[in-house]
């Protein structure tokens, strides 16, 4: 049994960051050797000196969705907010979706919700309710349903970043790779990529490889069991294309560090990796897309693909921090993260960042 206790930390409030760092590349970063255990106080701009030629850096390039809809409940006029969580299903005029609703409570099957004002037509018709707040939803709408959402929704940012989305967000919360829409959160680690440092990687001989998975609430989701082993992922969707996923099994083959950038593509590709005959572990064809819930914990599935991580610091009691933990380490995360408070790190989504090797 493994006690939640275990990963709980004490972080003063001031050091949680409410905005990015003025430039992305600007933030700090925390270098861990797992080896040796050294650590390091450098700059984000600082990262092409710790990877060397022949690195595969895997990234998440699910693009942010303004996700978070504020309308009113027709008859009453209630506020009633929305998150996009899950696309279950699509048609030419409505899309069927999972959210969390705020009140869920309020709501019951066949309530209608309007958004936006004017041409901005969109619309929520409630088809089922399920636990903790999550109901699904039909969307009628005109035109294309995301580009409606871009209009009328708001960038998602986290309940611990207290204000409102600003519009320099709709570009801050998301990574400069983005492409495939379908998160409801940002893959953070990926924030403080600008386009000139991953050009330096390329000089140096990096390569890259980019593989997608749509966040949702099972990165975020709080643990709310006291056996973490008890506790179930909210699942998300992930895919890698076939170009990536022979890239990422050729580094792997040639023994090259496979460098993941953020929790999020730890998780695809321990989600779709396989042994083969060999006893080499690779991505399988078969489980290169798919729903996974894989929860990466201290004593669970060991890290099969990933030789490397940057990460954000993370919640107490998090998933996010108990995959850290796994990686590197427990007793030593913890240590880390003391000396990461002392020195003033920012932490969570707009916060610094951290390199395990």
């Amino acid at each position: 049994m493994t006690s939640i206790s275990l990963f709980d930390y004490d972080l003063p409030e001031e050091l949680i960051a409410q905005y990015p760092a003025e430039e992305r590349d600007g933030s700090r970063l925390l270098v861990l050797d797992r080896e040796s255990g050294k650590v390091e106080h450098r700059g984000f701009f600082d990262l092409p000196e710790y990877l060397r030629r022949g690195d595969l850096v895997v990234f998440n390039d699910s693009r942010v969705l303004k996700a978070r809809l504020i309308g009113e409940k027709e008859g009453t006029g209630a506020r009633v907010e929305l998150l996009l969580v899950k696309r279950k299903g699509t048609g030419e005029a409505d899309e069927l979706w999972e959210v969390l609703a705020k009140p869920a409570k309020r709501l019951r099957v066949g309530d209608r919700v309007r958004f936006g004002r004017g041409d901005q037509h969109l619309s929520a018709e409630v088809v089922s309710k399920g636990e903790d707040g999550f109901v699904d939803v039909r969307f009628e709408f005109d035109g294309v349903f995301l580009e409606v959402v871009e209009q009328v929704g708001h960038v998602p940012l986290p309940p611990y970043i207290r204000r409102e989305d600003e519009e320099t967000d709709a570009e801050r919360y998301q990574t400069v790779y983005a492409n495939d829409p379908g998160s409801a959160a940002a893959p953070t680690a990926g924030l403080h990529f600008t386009e000139e440092l991953l050009e330096r990687l390329s000089e140096k001989g990096v390569e890259t490889a980019f593989v997608t998975l749509h966040v949702g609430l099972g990165t975020f989701r709080p643990v709310q069991t006291d056996r973490i082993e008890d506790h179930r992922m909210h699942s998300e969707y992930y895919q890698i294309s076939e170009e990536e996923r022979l890239k990422i099994n050729r580094a792997k083959a040639e023994g090259r560090r496979i460098i993941c950038v953020g929790t999020t593509s730890v998780r695809t590709l321990e989600s779709a990796c396989d042994c083969g005959r060999d006893g080499l572990w690779h991505i399988s064809a078969v489980k290169a897309s798919g729903d996974t819930d894989i929860f990466i914990y201290p004593g669970s599935a060991g890290f099969r693909i990933a030789d490397g991580l940057i990460t954000n610091f993370h919640l107490p009691k998090s998933t996010l921090l108990m995959l850290v933990s796994a990686f590197a380490g427990r007793e030593k995360t913890l240590e880390v993260y003391r000396e990461a408070i002392e020195k003033k790190y920012r932490f969570f989504s707009y916060g610094d960042a951290m390199l395990v090797i």
